[in-house]
């Protein structure tokens, strides 16, 4: 670490706590060569997920965007914000562990879907209408019958 003050590059560490419940590390060091002291915060690098649209375009992933589906699916349902929340963490959690940078608006929709379905039928119907994109009456009862079969 470079001295702020003098750009020398060797110092000591005098105190190192954890802060932001244990995401972050702030360290107290000490210049070698002038003796002045100054605070660095360490934090681990989150690389972007990045999102590939069905037309072939890229954007990041956006936690807000896959919120707001989900509680589209969800309204006027007894399921909690909490419960909301633990499936995007949930979600998040699966595509870090997959080690992809890149993963698809479908890959996303399908682990959406997987969730819900375990949490509430109703809101994985309403989910999947919008996400399979249903264009009449019987694909929408096919959907409801997988379902029914599933029980």
């Amino acid at each position: 670490m470079k001295c702020p003050y003098c750009s020398f590059d060797e110092d000591k560490v005098i105190d190192s706590r954890p802060t932001d419940e244990g995401a972050t590390i702030r360290r107290r060091r000490e210049c070698l060569s002038c003796r002045k002291r100054y605070t660095t915060y360490e934090k681990v690098e989150n690389m972007p997920i990045m999102v590939i649209k069905k037309d072939g375009s890229r954007q990041a992933y956006d936690r807000d965007k896959v919120r707001k589906g989900i509680l589209r699916a969800c309204e006027k349902r007894s399921v909690s914000i909490n419960q909301v929340e633990r499936i995007l963490d949930a979600i998040e959690g699966h595509i870090n562990n997959s080690l992809e940078r890149e993963v698809t608006s479908e890959f996303i929709g399908e682990l959406v879907m997987e969730k819900l379905r375990e949490l509430d039928e109703v809101a994985y119907v309403r989910f999947a209408s919008v996400y399979r994109q249903f264009k009449d009456i019987n694909t929408f009862m096919d959907e409801l019958n997988k379902l029914l079969r599933e029980k």
